[in-house]
């Protein structure tokens, strides 16, 4: 059996040079990208309310209405379509649909679809403001672009 002892010095360097060079790469990351999806950016979904300003205060007209929202996961930009139906300013009835893009975002929007009721009916239009549901935090994120845009579109 051969040994060989590598110096201390080498040992060192090489473990520094490891810890710069993950450094690096963590600046390389792309947490501005999904950041930029997230509030609007160009994703290639269908929300043509790229608007990010928000109605502070609230009167809005009852009905029903429609956003769609977009978010990054590691894989890839996934969208929801979300229609809430609002009474004297309060959710009375929301639907989520999502069109997956990859196996393990069907299993979280999922999670995400069959619990947003419980969080979302009979709160106040202007209270809404989810971060997450059923263990899916990134779906959130899209819900809370399309409540956006749905808040736009009630303003009386």
């Amino acid at each position: 059996m051969i040994r060989t002892t590598v110096p201390t010095s080498v040992r060192k360097g090489s473990a520094l040079a490891g810890i710069a060079g993950l450094l690096v790469l963590a600046g390389c990351s792309g947490a501005a990208d999904a950041q930029d999806d997230a509030t609007g950016g160009d994703t290639g979904a269908a929300n043509d309310d790229t608007s990010t300003s928000e109605t502070t205060s609230g009167s809005y007209a009852d009905g029903t209405y429609t956003a769609d929202g977009a978010y990054q996961t590691p894989e890839t930009v996934e969208s929801i379509s979300v229609t809430l139906t609002i009474a004297d300013g309060v959710v009375e009835a929301v639907e989520v649909t999502g069109d997956p893009q990859a196996p393990e975002t069907e299993n979280y929007q999922g999670q995400f679809i069959d619990g947003i009721g419980d969080e979302v009916v009979g709160v106040a239009l202007d209270e809404l403001d989810v971060s997450r549901v059923a263990g899916s935090s990134l779906t959130s994120g899209g819900f809370n672009q399309a409540v956006e845009a749905i808040k736009e579109q009630a303003a009386a």
